[in-house]
């Protein structure tokens, strides 16, 4: 055997490591936990005093069946809930369009109005829950829908808790699912970050995602050089809006993945809040120390998960969720062992939350705060992911911007040629996969996925065609003019589109309005 091999960022993984691999400055690079740069943590106990949170990402078909769900994980113990929209909504279209046809509750829950996110919440306390929600472009409508179900409810907006993604710059870069060009979507960003700071408080405007980038084949390094250098453009956006930086960068939030390869996992994690600490600190001025904790969300990776010889993947899970859990998160989502098939049963969902369960109270890893401080291999992985990282982020920034680098392709290219190494090593069983190219079987168990109902679509066709016969059209149409008034202006828009989608406005109608004065984006467009 070699005496090193390569890890997933690229650096030598050395077979021994020593006190001379340190770094000379380590107790600078270190500090205390809950002390400046944090790269022990963001708070001084972790969780000595409380568990991380545990979330389930779910949502599928209609919003009764995914608050069934919701119900159901709730008993079984989940803290948050993660809601997954599906391909129509995400994309800020309604169910009945044809652009929407064959995808509608797929991959996710179907929302067109305040009507199915009342289904999708009811009987759900939504000030003792803390909510988080996939989705980007219109984030700031279904955000705002949360908040009116809220308020029907008699639960105010400084009650609620929870996170939307709201990250339309990684949409260009890894995955897809935006709607406008990037100047008019950091505008909505930007008007987001006021609106929360006014009117719900304790929100997290923004989960700034390097999870989509690392599934698209990023490296760890690439995955927090390419996050965090979004993040710059997100503070920028949000400084030239007039904002002040300890104002809304407090509400600032995280997500990123956790592989199998679990040091390097920890690793990254800690160079990341180190970078991002620094940055906040000697870059953009902070003064609140809360502005430069790095606080994020993992999700253990589902690339990893293999369709074959699925029951390794609860192997899988619980390692990446060890390397989250040592990495310091503030809120973990284990996948279920099936995920590679289909969408989860309700057996594997309760799996991955035991997996969750069983790390927090069957282990000692809650007993102490960052256990692998000091170790020779996790400080110089550390430093090996932080330089590498800075120096990614300096390739970004001598496009002049991340929105620069996006236009010119280059996150893409460098996350393409990563994937592509990755694939070859796959395909040649350099890198193995258990159960893939090692240690196969010559049959499959038999699997029954969960089907999601092929009537969904028609179904959520007629309730729009009811509400749109019901609802006071008149109504709809002026709130929609304010929304457009507000678009074509400076005002903040979500005023006016939280009073549309009051008056019962879909999704749909809200994000063609905003297409209708900003324009879609396409790839070759420029602005």
């Amino acid at each position: 055997m070699s005496e090193w091999r390569p890890s997933e960022s690229g650096f030598p993984i050395n077979a021994v490591y020593t006190a001379a691999d340190l770094p000379e400055d380590l107790d600078s690079r270190l500090g205390g936990p809950g002390e400046f740069p944090y790269t022990r943590g963001v708070y001084p106990t972790m969780y000595t005093s409380r568990p991380w949170t545990m979330r389930q990402y779910a949502g599928f078909g209609t919003a009764t069946e995914s608050n069934a769900r919701y119900h159901q994980l709730l008993r079984a113990g989940t803290m948050g809930l993660s809601v997954a929209f599906d391909l129509p909504t995400q994309m800020g279209y309604d169910s009945d369009d044809p652009i929407a046809h064959g995808e509608v509750g797929k991959v996710g829950v179907a929302i067109d109005s305040i009507e199915d996110m009342r289904l999708l919440f009811a009987d759900i306390p939504l000030d003792k829950v803390s909510t988080s929600m996939t989705i980007n472009a219109p984030g700031s409508v279904l955000l705002l829908l949360y908040q009116l179900v809220a308020e029907e409810n008699g639960v105010p907006g400084a009650a609620l808790n929870g996170t939307i993604q709201n990250d339309i710059l990684k949409e260009y870069i890894a995955r897809g699912t935006y709607i406008f060009p990037p100047k008019p979507s950091l505008r909505l960003v930007a008007d987001t970050f006021a609106y929360c700071r006014k009117e719900v408080p304790k929100w997290n405007t923004i989960s700034i995602s390097g999870y989509h980038m690392a599934e698209a084949g990023a490296t760890p390094a690439q995955e927090i050089a390419f996050t965090l250098a979004n993040g710059v453009e997100y503070v920028r956006a949000a400084l030239a809006a007039g904002l002040a930086v300890d104002d809304f960068a407090p509400r600032l939030s995280f997500f990123f993945v956790a592989r199998t390869t679990l040091l390097e996992e920890v690793a990254k994690f800690r160079a990341a809040r180190r970078i991002w600490a620094r940055l906040m600190r000697d870059d953009f001025g902070a003064k609140d120390p809360k502005s430069m904790m790095l606080r994020f969300h993992t999700q253990t990776a589902g690339v990893q998960l293999t369709a074959q010889q699925p029951e390794v993947n609860l192997v899988r899970v619980a390692v990446q969720g060890l390397a989250a859990v040592l990495g310091g998160t503030q809120s973990l989502h284990t996948n279920s062992f099936d995920e590679a098939i289909a969408l989860p049963t309700e057996k594997a969902a309760r799996l991955a939350l035991r997996t969750q369960q069983v790390l927090a109270y069957e282990t000692d890893l809650t007993a102490t705060v960052d256990p692998f401080a000091g170790s020779y291999v996790v400080e110089a992985m550390t430093a090996e992911i932080e330089a590498a990282a800075v120096e990614l982020m300096e390739r970004v920034a001598d496009h002049g911007s991340a929105v620069d680098a996006i236009e010119a392709g280059f996150q893409k290219r460098e996350i393409e040629q990563s994937a592509y190494r990755i694939a070859q090593e796959i395909d040649s069983s350099e890198r193995v996969v258990v159960g893939l190219n090692r240690f196969t079987v010559d049959e499959e168990e038999p699997y029954e996925p969960l089907r999601v109902d092929p009537t969904i679509e028609a179904a959520q066709a007629d309730r729009l065609a009811r509400l749109r016969a019901e609802r006071d059209a008149d109504a709809v149409t002026r709130a929609l003019a304010e929304l457009r008034a507000a678009a074509e202006g400076s005002d903040n828009v979500l005023y006016p589109m939280k009073e549309a989608l009051r008056a019962r406005a879909t999704v749909g109608e809200v994000c063609g309005t905003l297409r209708e004065v900003w324009g879609l984006y396409r790839p070759s467009d420029r602005f």
